[in-house]
């Protein structure tokens, strides 16, 4: 861990990693719900650092920050997410052939899998989704797309992301979504957040078996009846204490 000043009230917490942010996070939220930690008026993680800000002393919460001993991250809790998804994607293909997979097994494989929103950035309300096991790692296209349609629901890395707006972009694009993800008349404007949970569902699966009824997120932990809040996803009332209100900013 590496602590660096960043501007008068604020410090940028440079860490190993995806997993070492997400730890960091949660332990800040943590201490901080606990009175431990003086609270930030913003807590905001990227791929490798946690910028805080809004401290009363920086050099003071530095000193103390080069002491801690961090546990890994919680299981993940939080507010769950449901997104459906048509796995219609250009990159589809593509993907299956990466993942030495059929088309309907990526899809199986992607709806199967929790993620978890590990940070937000590049556009308000893009979130960086985890969950995916390492040797699902994928590249970005080596030529970029001049235009990405919103709800486009792409790969790159380690990563999953839905785009909440058209802009460019290189990553390999698997299905869209109706989702909304960012509407400034909304509160919170963002659908996703650090620390929001996420399952994607399949749309033409939902619509084949007629009702739409919800089986349930895989996960085991009796999640409860999801509601619908006007975003074009479902959200699950449960829980929502490592879901705090910081800002959209995150690295590209």
């Amino acid at each position: 861990m590496r602590t660096l000043p960043a501007g008068r009230d604020g410090l940028l917490v440079e860490l190993g990693g995806t997993d070492e942010v997400e730890a960091f996070y949660a332990e800040v939220l943590r201490r901080t719900a606990a009175g431990e930690f003086p609270a930030a008026r913003d807590v905001v993680p990227a791929a490798r650092t946690v910028l805080l800000t809004g401290l009363p002393d920086p050099a003071r919460t530095a000193r103390e920050l080069a002491s801690w001993r961090v546990p890994p991250a919680p299981p993940r809790t939080g507010t769950l997410v449901r997104i459906a998804v048509r796995y219609d994607g250009p990159d589809l293909a593509e993907v299956a052939r990466l993942w030495d997979m059929t088309p309907r097994e990526v899809v199986a494989t992607h709806t199967g899998t929790g993620f978890r929103v590990a940070f937000c950035g590049f556009a308000p309300g893009f979130g960086y989704l985890t969950g995916l096991g390492d040797h699902l790692r994928v590249p970005r296209r080596e030529v970029p797309r001049t235009a990405v349609p919103a709800g486009s629901v792409a790969l790159a890395g380690p990563y999953t992301g839905v785009y909440p707006r058209s802009s460019p972009g290189g990553w390999q694009l698997i299905g869209t979504t109706d989702a909304v993800l960012w509407d400034p008349a909304r509160d919170p404007a963002a659908l996703l957040a650090p620390g929001t949970r996420v399952r994607f569902t399949d749309a033409d699966a939902d619509a084949d078996a007629g009702d739409g009824a919800d089986a349930g997120d895989g996960d085991g932990d009796g999640a409860d009846a999801p509601g619908d809040d006007g975003s074009g996803a479902e959200r699950a009332a449960e829980d929502t204490s490592d879901v705090p209100p910081s800002g959209q900013r995150g690295a590209r």
